[in-house]
């Protein structure tokens, strides 16, 4: 049995799909330093990493709302190319994988299976990422939320990465970190599930978002038997 209740297919799909921040990399770290350099530039201090943490699977608007909660929504809305600017600079240079995430990434690879991404992060930042962490060809299929027209929660991001591998959505699994990923895999009709290790508000309540299994560990998913 999964940990969702939901009888277990007992092996691998045959591709793994994940949300990339908050689901395989803990990036909040590299966001935190981010925002103190914007910050710094509005003559505003650092902000405590635990209040940044949970924003972070939302995206840049979200997390700058978070770090300048009065500017209006313009305001707000003229910052996200200098976040993405600093970012950029400040790529995987304090995040890391989650805990568990190698191993889990070696297991699905030593079974034959494959694994890719998709993410709402721009495809260009999340490329830049793949020679950093060494996933440049581990990694079989990538899609950014500007690769397509629409990004998570709608499926075509999920379909996509499927139909470039040739893989049928069924054969597939999808693992990320908040509702919008949940939504997305079932409408591509691919079995879901959520990573509670990730990056959750605490009011989310990740069994609400109904996935085929919610997962505590990372490490987790290196047993076929714990996938959906």
């Amino acid at each position: 049995m999964t940990a969702g209740g939901t009888p277990s297919r007992g092996m691998f799909p045959k591709l793994a799909l994940f949300d990339l921040d908050g689901t395989l990399l803990d990036s909040a770290p590299d966001f935190v330093a981010t925002l103190a350099i914007l910050r710094a530039r509005h003559g505003l201090p650092p902000m405590a990493p635990e209040r940044i943490r949970p924003h972070v699977s939302r995206g840049a608007r979200a997390m700058i709302a978070a770090a300048f909660p009065d500017p209006d929504d313009d305001a707000r809305g003229a910052l996200v190319q200098p976040f993405l600017d600093i970012y950029r600079s400040e790529l995987a240079k304090h995040g890391a994988p989650f805990e568990g995430v190698e191993a889990m990434l070696s297991a699905l690879e030593a079974s034959g299976s494959r694994w890719g991404i998709v993410t709402n992060k721009p495809e260009a930042l999340a490329r830049a990422l793949m020679p950093l962490l060494g996933w440049e060809s581990r990694c079989a299929v990538l899609v950014g939320g500007d690769s397509l027209p629409t990004r998570k929660p709608d499926p075509a991001p999920l379909l996509y990465a499927a139909r470039e591998l040739d893989v049928d959505a069924v054969d597939c699994a999808y693992v990320g970190d908040d509702a919008r990923d949940i939504v997305a895999a079932r409408a591509a009709g691919m079995p879901a599930a959520g990573a509670v290790w990730g990056y959750r508000l605490d009011d989310d309540d990740p069994v609400a978002w109904q996935g085929d299994a919610t997962v505590a560990d990372a490490a987790d998913l290196g047993d076929p038997a714990r996938w959906p």
